[in-house]
């Protein structure tokens, strides 16, 4: 699709905000009317240009486009939205508030229940979740020209943000009662945001510098910057949420040690998925071959692209391969480009119809100039033996067969269909496997044949004391999952905290 500029579609949006702008005065828009309304398109960055920043790709909407967005809304009574929504924000009810301009109110409902719109606006897949449920979307049978619930969400929250608007959430009166996070990522913040509210001491140990989880490590500073970040977390502090940093639990302090020689009556696990799978193929172990989670770490929360003034380099490459279909896969290949790689190809075993990630971020990749190499996946990683250094892949041709146990349909390989791709880094993406550091220093709390900590319907585990939620009990998720979770261990904890 051509790329329209953000200046244009700022045109476009008041034009259809000045068509309804009466109606929406008196109140007389109706159904057919809203029908009538045409999906407004989120601003980018021109793709060539943004393909070399770590500047935002995705720019927000204008007060007029938002207004026009949210005017699409039906305002279904069975409100179907709500029911996609992990964290059950109130949907229609803010995007009420948008529709009539009160931007403040709506970012005020959707705290109700989620105290992190500015993020969840910009990483959720809406697609697969609200927006998938939305009749809007039904009507037009694709989820993607659905009422834009989180380009709405993100748009109030930054509004919010912007205008010096934030409010501190109040907080309950003291319980005298400890509670210990362990891990800052999305499910961790949320249990601490709602222990706190209840009135509980909260400590939240994470074991990086920065708080924020995959937030900060993982997702990168052009879809999600790391200031919304920082400053989601000092409006916990502002809460009284403590956080103690580079406190590694497993090795700083053990679980046991956190409830008995520090003194807290509840914790929660919440130390995410960040051990990366790899092929288990020749080669993988040669210079300038990266897992996912390193490639995106060193750049992301080790600004790695700052040189000269960064404490850790970043591998230059001309040519960058990357190996999967994720989100994770999309931000590697992007990123490799905006570290300086002249080409960057994603290889993937099945075609552009079954992968993983949101479209928007294999879209936005392509519009960069990643190319995608469909129906392949390496067997081999290729080095020159003198210097250990990575040279290319061997990787062998794929067709479709039928559909596995995830529903998409299983690739199977074509005899004879070795072919060497030259590249100078590899960055494998096949997703990570849960942190195994707390399990396997905390018998007490049991463990499935995957390793992901098993919990009960209201996130607590075999041990006493002890809930956990994210993507230690899911697996590799998505940050509203994640958030999802603690709401429900957090409710747990406060119910249990009450006795």
């Amino acid at each position: 699709m051509e790329h329209i500029s953000a200046e244009r579609l700022a045109e476009i949006g008041m034009e259809e905000y000045k068509k309804i702008e009466s109606k929406i005065a008196d109140g007389s828009l109706t159904v057919k009317d809203r029908r009538d309304i045409p999906l407004q398109v989120m601003p980018t960055g021109e793709p060539h240009v943004r393909a070399r920043q770590m500047s935002e790709v995705a720019l927000g909407y204008t007060k007029e486009q938002a207004i026009v967005e949210a005017n699409r809304c039906l305002q279904c009574k069975n409100q179907p939205c709500v029911s996609g929504c992990p964290v059950n924000v109130h949907i229609p009810e803010f995007i009420a508030h948008v529709a009539k301009g009160d931007f403040k109110a709506a970012v005020d409902e959707i705290k109700m229940t989620n105290l992190l719109p500015a993020i969840c606006g910009r990483v959720c897949p809406q697609e697969k979740q609200c927006q998938g449920m939305c009749t809007v979307g039904k009507m037009y049978k694709s989820a993607e020209k659905a009422v834009s619930i989180g380009r709405l969400e993100r748009f109030v929250a930054d509004y919010e943000r912007e205008n010096n608007l934030t409010t501190t959430p109040k907080v309950a009166a003291s319980t005298g009662k400890k509670v210990a996070v362990i891990g800052s990522g999305p499910a961790g913040l949320t249990v601490a945001a709602d222990c706190r509210r209840a009135g509980h001491d909260v400590t939240v140990f994470e074991a990086f510098h920065k708080a924020g989880g995959v937030m900060v490590y993982g997702i990168p500073e052009f879809r999600l910057p790391k200031d919304i970040v920082a400053k989601e977390v000092e409006n916990l502090k502002n809460m009284g949420v403590k956080f103690e940093m580079n406190f590694l639990v497993g090795r700083t302090s053990s679980v046991q040690q956190i409830l008995s020689e520090k003194g807290f009556d509840a914790a929660f696990v919440g130390t995410g998925a960040g051990l990366p799978k790899f092929f288990g193929i020749p080669g993988e172990n040669y210079i300038g071959v990266f897992s996912a989670n390193e490639y995106l770490t060193r750049a992301n929360l080790m600004k790695a692209y700052e040189k000269g003034k960064a404490d850790t380099p970043f591998y230059e490459a001309e040519t960058v391969v990357v190996c999967g279909g994720g989100n994770v896969a999309m931000d590697a290949a992007r990123m490799a480009l905006r570290l300086g790689a002249e080409k960057v190809y994603v290889v993937y075993r099945r075609t552009r119809t079954e992968m993983p990630a949101r479209k928007e971020e294999v879209d936005h990749a392509e519009e960069e100039g990643v190319e995608f190499r469909f129906l392949e996946n390496p067997v081999e990683i290729l080095g020159n033996a003198e210097d250990g250094r990575v040279n290319g892949i061997r990787a062998l041709s794929y067709e479709l067969g039928e559909p596995d146990a995830s529903g998409r349909r299983k690739p199977v390989e074509i005899k004879g269909s070795e072919h060497d791709i030259p590249c100078d880094a590899v960055i494998v993406a096949l997703g990570n496997n849960s942190n195994p550091l707390i399990p396997r220093t905390t018998p007490e709390i049991s463990v499935d044949n995957k390793g992901h900590i098993t919990v009960d319907e209201n996130q607590a585990t075999s041990m006493t004391k002890v809930w956990a939620g994210g993507d230690i009990v899911l697996g590799a998720a998505t940050v509203i999952l994640a958030m999802g979770e603690g709401r429900k261990a957090a409710a747990s904890i406060n119910e249990y905290l009450a006795k």
